[in-house]
């Protein structure tokens, strides 16, 4: 005997598509809505544009997290709402088919992508965010290769100003240059040149900066007059600033994985500040995988509209429940942090209010007949869309017009 059978695989190829597509779309709105802060990002700090990808690609598994739980309610809601309009879901009752039944495929796909999240958010999510911190950093300590914009005066090394007029092939070509630079002696040197070049050297912390068609400058304090020397080819050396190494994974939040969360609240000498904070977000992280548990109750709950209705309020409510939800986390788990409350009460308590709220709103459409765990919002909702059907109505707004104008017999 198949532990499937036709009308669960049914059901299953009903509820992936939407389900995909759904985290499909929303992983890669988030992308691209970073993104463009990301080019401006890098291009205000004069990296390479390659850099872009790989902080996108460290975002990804964050976007994730985010997008499965969204994908799984909204692929179960939308199956189960088609199932509705088209009245098949009439017809598996009728065959002996109970909501618990139906939800046998939908629970497949719950644990998957539950397990699957704690994956990600438990282990995976704590090294991207970290690999994205530190390219940040490099783009901002120039350890990734500035580029020296043109026009403009840049200070490329200690008491070292660069400014460059033109620049092709990427920057392979150098036009137009003119370095002013001074020692500790009080010694200066300027020089203009028509054409530049940077070359690298076997020393990883100097570059050497060859000019072509210039002139130099040469002052000093106890030089009468400074010299001037025109030259075909100059090198000038230019000592790289040292780069500070970037800090550790885990000084900053979520960056630690579940296991290492575990050691910061058993470890004795962790302050109560630490364990706190990692308490707190070791339950954040359960309490969000946990509730995707019960995303397939909501999505049943809340994808039935009443008989002889399209109304689609369910859907909106749905995501409006999942977002609150996630945003009602987010403060428990600061709240938590610092010590304001326990941790485990924080996070845990808005989850089995919500929890409650869902098994109501289930046992409503599964157990009372006729049964609307939002009827009441329904029948706002109905009287609110048939009010603004009427008004733009164009028929309906001139017979309203009609009525309304009077002649001057009627007035008198």
């Amino acid at each position: 005997m198949k532990f499937l059978s036709a009308s669960d695989r049914y059901i299953a190829k009903r509820i992936a598509l939407p389900l995909f597509a759904t985290l499909a779309i929303a992983a890669m709105l988030l992308l691209l809505d970073k993104m463009l802060t990301l080019f401006d990002f890098v291009a205000q700090e004069g990296g390479p544009v390659s850099v872009v990808w790989r902080m996108l690609a460290n975002l990804l598994p964050e976007y994730l997290s985010l997008g499965i739980p969204i994908g799984l309610l909204l692929g179960i809601l939308l199956a189960f709402r088609n199932l509705a309009l088209s009245s098949e879901l009439d017809i598996f009752r009728a065959v002996g088919q109970g909501y618990g039944r139906l939800l046998r495929v939908p629970y497949m796909f719950a644990i998957l992508l539950a397990g699957i999240n704690l994956a990600i958010v438990g282990f995976v999510q704590p090294h991207s965010r970290y690999l994205y911190e530190e390219l940040r950093f490099e783009l901002r300590s120039g350890a990734l290769g500035a580029s020296i914009k043109v026009g403009e005066f840049i200070n490329i090394s200690k008491n070292l100003t660069l400014r460059i007029e033109g620049s092709k092939n990427q920057g392979a070509d150098l036009s137009g240059l003119f370095i002013h630079g001074k020692n500790a002696k009080n010694q200066s040197i300027s020089v203009n040149a028509e054409k530049g070049l940077f070359l690298r050297t076997d020393d990883p912390d100097t570059i050497i900066l060859r000019l072509s068609e210039g002139k130099l400058i040469h002052d000093a304090p106890n030089y009468q007059s400074p010299r001037v020397l025109s030259f075909s080819n100059h090198d000038i050396p230019i000592g790289l600033p040292q780069i500070e190494s970037f800090r550790n994974r885990g000084d900053k939040d979520r960056e630690y994985t579940i296991a290492e969360l575990l050691n910061i609240i058993d470890n004795a000498n962790s302050s109560t500040e630490a364990k706190n904070q990692a308490r707190a977000n070791f339950h954040f992280r359960l309490a969000e995988v946990a509730m995707m548990l019960l995303l397939p109750l909501l999505a049943i709950a809340l994808a039935i509209p009443p008989k002889r209705s399209t109304s689609a309020l369910g859907v909106f409510i749905s995501i409006i429940m999942v977002v609150t939800y996630h945003k009602v986390n987010q403060y428990a788990e600061t709240v938590g942090g610092k010590g304001d409350i326990d941790p485990a009460l924080a996070m845990w308590g808005p989850f089995f209010i919500f929890a409650a709220l869902i098994l109501w709103m289930y046992h409503v459409v599964a157990h009372v007949p006729g049964g609307q765990p939002i009827g009441v919002l329904e029948t706002i909702f109905a009287k609110i869309s048939s009010a603004i059907r009427k008004f733009f109505n164009p028929k309906r707004r001139r017979k309203v017009i009609q009525a309304t104008v009077q002649t001057p017999e009627e007035a008198s």
